[in-house]
């Protein structure tokens, strides 16, 4: 019967899929938004928004928590899809 290792291998960490959202204008500024999602260790998908630009400068990133959780990636985008402009401005300024 072979040994089994003591050690569990590392897992690669899993890098995020980024996906654009259309940009929002924030006190006369554009501020371009980004979804990233990834399907965890435990199957459930899981996403955060990005806010590029705005009051700080057009390279600041600013990011929301693991704001999104779904038990498919379809429920997950339904959820990113279900926010309207409003929404997206009040988490910008949520981060400021």
């Amino acid at each position: 019967m072979p040994a089994q290792p003591a050690r569990q291998p590392l897992r690669e960490p899993r890098a995020p899929s980024v996906h654009e959202l259309p940009p929002f204008r924030y006190e006369g500024l554009t501020v371009e938004v980004r979804a990233a999602v990834l399907r965890g260790d435990d199957g459930v998908w899981r996403g955060r928004l990005h806010f590029l630009g705005g009051t700080d400068g057009p390279d600041v990133d600013r990011s929301t928590a693991e704001i999104f959780c779904a038990a498919s990636e379809a429920d997950l985008w339904q959820s990113v899809r279900g926010l309207g402009v409003h929404h997206l401005r009040d988490l910008y300024r949520s981060l400021l």
